[in-house]
């Protein structure tokens, strides 16, 4: 049985990305794509399974090191109340989890913007180490040209222009100067502990 630890978001998901990206300690993971009228959303959850090797609990850095050999810190945020539970040679398994949505509102009507939530949970004070830390962003841009030769779409958002190219004849079909695309970002991270041997 696996308890969670959340680890500082920006840290964790830099540092578990970093890994993923380098195949040094991934272990399994799936993704998910999906696309219907105006819509397409895709998911990816990496597993990695490592061991705490260091613990620094004046800084709160933890030490992994992967089946590889290869080894990363990650910051302990305060949310980890349980943190002096934590052990070197303790195995944990870190799930880093990303998912991409977007949204086509016909005629738009929004506004154009950039919102964030952050969120936390953590295990009850006196527990295992616990928690687990999340972050979202949705940007809202208005589409301002699209392009039928090259099946490319021009969207302005809150701070700059981009160009999409939509692969899907059938999707860029639906799209139309006027539009909006609501773009939501979620990332997760979380790390099980397994019971100390």
């Amino acid at each position: 049985m696996h308890k969670t630890i959340g680890i500082s978001l920006t840290a964790a998901s830099i540092a578990v990305a970093s890994l993923y990206v380098t195949d040094a300690f991934a272990q399994s993971a799936a993704a998910v794509v999906g696309t219907g009228p105006g819509v397409a959303a895709g998911a990816q959850t990496v597993r990695v399974s490592a061991e705490i090797t260091a613990i620094d609990a004046v800084t709160r850095v933890v030490t992994l090191k992967g089946p590889k050999g290869q080894e990363v810190d990650v910051t302990a945020g305060p949310e980890i109340k349980n943190f002096a539970q934590l052990q070197v040679g303790q195995k944990v398994d870190v799930d880093y989890i990303e998912a991409l949505s977007l949204e086509l509102h016909k005629g738009g009507g929004k506004v154009v913007a950039r919102t964030e939530q952050a969120g936390a949970a953590r295990a009850p004070q006196g527990g295992q180490p616990g928690g687990m830390v999340g972050h979202q962003t949705t940007i809202v841009a208005d589409v301002i040209e699209t392009d039928a030769k090259t099946q490319t779409v021009t969207l302005k958002g809150p701070k700059r222009t981009v160009e999409l190219k939509v692969k899907d004849p059938k999707q860029f079909a639906l799209i139309a100067k006027g539009d909006q695309v609501e773009a939501t970002y979620t990332e997760a991270v979380a790390i099980g502990v397994s019971p100390a041997k």
